[in-house]
């Protein structure tokens, strides 16, 4: 296991990846990730004009990483064709993974779900968004945590999930373990993680999330027209 590693005081590079599937990823569930760019030196640098320099200062080494299986060329939605940068034999160990949800269909291979598994090991934050659940889960990371998932499938998840207490909220956080409800609840869980760690007011993070404008409705969709 990696050394405890503090993301709040980083002394090195932040290394942040999606671990994607052999199969086809929803592009909303890992379009979060972008929150965290939104606060990196090298995106700093392109808005000098903008942003204070004592804020600006803050900004986050952070070296981003897609990786799958192979390496191969990997498919998003919407037609989308993306070139991992790593594959599972070469990716340096991961201190933030987030996961979306690959579609419907297709099973995890041992390989995946091992590496799922190592990643979980040593990282300091794992992140699931909509269905991105599944992987993790069916990886057993889930056992006597608490997590969300999307609300339709709630239901279902107790019934087979019964190690694991699933609550309806649009994210929670079990220690490092961070999970989401249905797509664009991966902005909310993001700008939660985000400000837990380097967020606050006179924050880079903060001014990210004002500029950006960041939703922050009802944890508990106590503000929701739907009641699924």
């Amino acid at each position: 296991m990696a050394a405890s590693f503090d993301l709040s005081k980083p002394n090195r590079t932040i290394h942040a990846g999606v671990i994607l599937m052999n199969a086809e990823t929803e592009i909303l569930d890992v379009a979060p990730i972008d929150l965290l760019h939104a606060v990196s030196k090298k995106f700093m640098r392109t808005l000098e004009q903008f942003v204070p320099k004592e804020m600006a200062a803050q900004a986050l080494d952070i070296e981003f990483h897609w990786v799958n299986e192979t390496g191969n060329t990997a498919r998003l939605t919407g037609g989308v064709s993306l070139q991992p940068t790593d594959k599972f034999s070469t990716c340096p160990l991961l201190d933030i993974v987030l996961m979306g949800a690959h579609l419907e269909g297709y099973t995890p291979n041992e390989a995946e779900l091992d590496f799922v598994r190592k990643s979980y090991e040593n990282c300091s934050a794992f992140i699931t968004i909509c269905a991105g659940f599944q992987t993790a889960f069916q990886a057993g990371l889930f056992k006597n945590k608490t997590v969300t998932a999307p609300r339709f499938m709630l239901e279902q998840l107790r019934t087979t999930g019964s190690e694991t207490n699933w609550v309806e909220k649009r994210w929670h956080r079990d220690g490092k373990l961070w999970t989401s409800g249905a797509l664009l609840n991966g902005l909310e869980l993001m700008r939660a993680f985000g400000t837990e760690y380097w967020g606050g007011e006179g924050t880079l993070m903060q001014f990210a999330l004002d500029s950006g404008h960041y939703p922050q409705r009802d944890v508990q969709y106590e503000d929701a027209t739907s009641k699924l």
